[in-house]
């Protein structure tokens, strides 16, 4: 029990701490690893018999996912970002449009698409944050829960 008290101060201390960019990516690999979740539990739900509980925690999986894209759809900031705003805007409109489909039909292929193309974003967010380095900021965790 310490532990998860303490594995849990340490993720919402990060998140408290960490700078824009560096959320940016937190969200992102959050995303990655609960649509690998969920592609990892198809995969096991596919070449055994159909289990009703794994359908109900690969839902689960992609709908935080879902969460998870909204709330980078809701930090864009359309005056600074301008075209590159409204593009992925777009995009993460259609990730959940995608995952929405995906979801409801069990069709990993789709689930694996926007996880690529996720991970790739995460990567390229990486390099930016990378390279412009900015002092963290010291805030309350607000909003998507993403420590845990």
């Amino acid at each position: 029990m310490a532990y998860k008290n303490a594995s849990s101060t340490y993720k919402e201390t990060k998140v408290k701490t960490a700078s824009q960019g560096q959320l940016i990516i937190m969200l992102y690999d959050e995303a990655v690893r609960q649509l690998t979740l969920s592609i990892e539990l198809l995969q096991i739900n596919t070449s055994e018999k159909k289990d009703p509980g794994k359908i109900e925690k690969i839902s689960k999986a992609v709908m935080k996912a879902e969460e998870i894209i909204t709330e980078l759809m809701v930090s864009l900031d359309f005056e600074q970002g301008g075209e590159i705003a409204k593009n992925l805007y777009s995009l993460y409109s259609w990730f959940n449009r995608e995952l929405m489909e995906a979801n409801i039909a069990q069709e990993m292929d789709r689930i694996k698409t926007v996880r690529d193309m996720l991970l790739d974003l995460r990567n390229t967010w990486n390099d930016i944050a990378g390279k412009h380095t900015v002092e963290p900021v010291n805030r309350e965790a607000v909003g998507l829960n993403i420590a845990g």
